[in-house]
This record gives C-alpha cells, sequence and structure tokens, in this order.
C-alpha cells in the first residue's frame, strides 16, 4: 500500500500478480478507435457537423478519420504500434487535426460516452449506405431518440490467428468488467446524472448483439454461431457483433470494447498499456492449453452492471467468490494480473501512476460530475472535456 500526502491509501499491485513471470516473448502491437461527439460552441449542445469536420480533418490524415452512425460523432483510427510514445503520438495527432478542424467548422470535440447535452431533435444517420440499412432495420434503436449515440474507445491487441483470437476472448471475460469500470466516463444521459458512471454500457446494451461475449469451444464454434445469428436476421452482417471483446472481421486481432472514450490521454494510453498487458499474459495460458475459466452469463452481466454503477469508486462484483468488493481492489488485482508483461515491456511504473491518480479522482466519470458541481450547468462539463482534449492534443505540449 502507498500513502499518498492527505493520508489516502492507495492499493498497489503486486508486481507479478501472483502468478510468477511468464515466459519472454515478442509484446503484440496495438491499435486504439476513439469515438467523440461534437458540440455547438455557443449552445454546447451535441450538433451534427459531422460530415464537415470530416471533409477538413482528412486533408491531413485521409481514413484514419472516419464517420459514425450519426452525423454527431467521428471516429479516429491509429495505424498498429509498438510502444506507448508511439500510441501517444498518434493519438495526440490525431486529436490536434480533429480539434483543429472541429474549430473550423465552429464546434467542439468531446470525449464523453453518452452526450453531455443531447441534440435537441432526433441525429440524422451518416450518408452511408450500410449505416442507413442499419436504421432502417433496427429504427426503434436508432432514430426517434435525440440520446441514440455514444462514444467508446476500442483497443485492438495482434494475435497469431483467429484460433487464438477466440479462445483469448475466453480468457479475457472475467477482466472486462474492471477494465470497463477504470474507463468509466458517461454520467450524464438526456441532460441530467443518470446516477450510472458509464450509463454508456447499458445505453447501448439495447442492440440484441452487444454484452458479454460468449465462451466458445474454438474458432469454427465461433463462425457457426455469428453465420446462424446472422441467417437469423438479428445480425444485418459479421461486423455487428458488438460484445465486449471479438476476433476483429478484417484484421488478425482481438477488440477490446468495452471502455468509454476519455478526454484525458494519459488515461486512454494507460487503459491500451493494461488492455496490451492483460492480452499478452492471458495468451500465455492460452498457448498452453490452460482452461478459461467457467463463470456464469448471469454472473457476468451483473459484474458489468456494477462496473456501470460505480465504475472505480465504489464496489464491483468478484467473479472469483460472487460477493462485492471495493472497485479498487479488484483494479489492483487486475493490474497485478498484467503486471509480468507490463514489467517486460517497461511500462509498469507508469501504469502504477496512472493507477494511483484515477483511484484519488475517481475516473472519467466523477471529473465530469465535479465541473457540473461548480455551477449546475452542464455547458461547464462540456467545456471541461473539450478543454482536456484540446490541451492534450496542443502540438507543443511536452
Amino acid at each position: 500500500m502507498l500513502l499518498e500526502p492527505e493520508g489516502k491509501r492507495v492499493p498497489t499491485p503486486r508486481p507479478d500478480g501472483g502468478r510468477g513471470r511468464p515466459p519472454s516473448g515478442p509484446i503484440p502491437t496495438l491499435g486504439v478507435e476513439e469515438e467523440f461527439f461534437l458540440a455547438d460552441r455557443a449552445t454546447r449542445a451535441t450538433v451534427a457537423r459531422a460530415p464537415d469536420v470530416i471533409a477538413r480533418a482528412r486533408k491531413s490524415f485521409g481514413e484514419y478519420i472516419g464517420a459514425e452512425l450519426f452525423t454527431t460523432t467521428v471516429e479516429t483510427r491509429t495505424p498498429p504500434v509498438s510502444t506507448l510514445d508511439d500510441l501517444r503520438q498518434q493519438l495526440r495527432a490525431l486529436r490536434a487535426v480533429l480539434v483543429a478542424a472541429a474549430a473550423e467548422a465552429d464546434c467542439l470535440v468531446v470525449a464523453s460516452g453518452t452526450p453531455v447535452i443531447p441534440f435537441p431533435d432526433p441525429p440524422e444517420i451518416a450518408d452511408n449506405a450500410r449505416y442507413r440499412h442499419m436504421a432502417d432495420y433496427y429504427a426503434p434503436l436508432v432514430v426517434g431518440d435525440r440520446n441514440t449515440g455514444v462514444c467508446a474507445c476500442h483497443v485492438h491487441v495482434a494475435v497469431a490467428g483467429r484460433e487464438e483470437a477466440v479462445q483469448l476472448c475466453n480468457h479475457l471475460r472475467p477482466w472486462l468488467p474492471t477494465l470497463q469500470a477504470l474507463a468509466a466516463n458517461s454520467p450524464f444521459q438526456d441532460g441530467r446524472d443518470s446516477g450510472f458512471a458509464g450509463w454508456r454500457t447499458l445505453h447501448f446494451g439495447r442492440w440484441p448483439h452487444s454484452g458479454p461475449t460468449p465462451p466458445f469451444q474454438d474458432a469454427a464454434a465461433y463462425d457457426a454461431l455469428v453465420d446462424t445469428l446472422v441467417a437469423s436476421g438479428m445480425l444485418l452482417d459479421r461486423k455487428l457483433v458488438y460484445w465486449h471483446a471479438r476476433p476483429s472481421e478484417r484484421w488478425p486481432t482481438v477488440e477490446v470494447r468495452v471502455p468509454d472514450v476519455n478526454a484525458d490521454l494519459d488515461t486512454v494510453v494507460f487503459l491500451a498499456s493494461l488492455t496490451r498487458a492483460l492480452a499478452s499474459v492471458l495468451l500465455v495460458d492460452v498457448r498452453r492449453g490452460r482452461p478459461a475459466p467457467d463463470i456464469h452469463d448471469a454472473l457476468l452481466r451483473a459484474a458489468h452492471w456494477r462496473a456501470a454503477r460505480d465504475g472505480v469508486s465504489g464496489s464491483g462484483l468478484d467473479l472469483a467468490t460472487g460477493r462485492l468488493r471495493p472497485a479498487a481492489e479488484l483494479a489492483v488485482d487486475l493490474i497485478g494480473r498484467a503486471a509480468p508483461a507490463l514489467e517486460e515491456a517497461g511500462e509498469l511504473p507508469f501504469v502504477r501512476q496512472m493507477w494511483q491518480r484515477l483511484h484519488r479522482s475517481g475516473g472519467g466519470a466523477e471529473r465530469q460530475r465535479a465541473a457540473y458541481r461548480r455551477r449546475g450547468d452542464l455547458r461547464d462539463v462540456v467545456d471541461r472535456l473539450s478543454l482536456d482534449l484540446a490541451a492534450d492534443a496542443a502540438p507543443d505540449r511536452p
């Protein structure tokens, strides 16, 4: 335990996670996708200017900046990188271009899992044939609701092949609620506090193909189920698998989808580092043929619900015992499990430092609430989020 100056004890992960060091091996590459809302500079309400912002930003970054389902949101995608320094550089560059393009379009870039001040009307669908098809097919989930859009941060970790990807998803299942809690950054919904630290998870959970990844015996079983879901009509195509972790349909990666987008760049890099290190350690078990923990889906859903409710500041569900524990203790367990790979990559000091900071602050959701408590004005929340993101994106920031 570390004793902070104000007397608050911060749990500290054990260097080996209690498991011993895994054998040395290559550190997987990783990539990050971030989704952002756009807000009107005058009213701070979510605004439908994505086509204009994307067109401006693509002059610098091409296809690394793209559209999302609604014209109120934009997405950035890094190329695969090997080091956290490279990841930070890519994320900062993408954010800087996006902030500049938004300024030219008289709007702000806002990093929150749900809109702080919603669009006055139901948002428009982006000009994309697939998105229009989705809107027609899933109409009640897409149209007629000004709060439909959500923004996530997706972390891709490279794997050796599809079989390994499926097995890694099996092993990731018990750890993802804690990762979700660490990333919680969506307390507001429909212009008021939802009472949850990460409302995005529950709101997005309305889609029939979201939630915990089912366990699969092998890649053939995964593909067979997804094909059946497409044939049933529940999925329009294989890309609409929105489980919390999934093998990419395009790249040799596992995509972890539970984090909310966060304004603080260090938090994003921390989450990406922790995700990659956890995957690296679990891949050792996969390659040794160790079985994944057998966890009932209902219990896993309860753990994700609790993570959405409390974030990192309250309690979490210990899936090993079925009992509530402080979310901070579960975070320490997660960091400890990933610590051997973090240490091998030279990232353990950074992750420990970030964990202490998140533990003190309560994470993104608590920072949003703190901004709101100043005057009881949601515009202050939008300003805080956009200023934090713009500061981290500044080219001359050390």
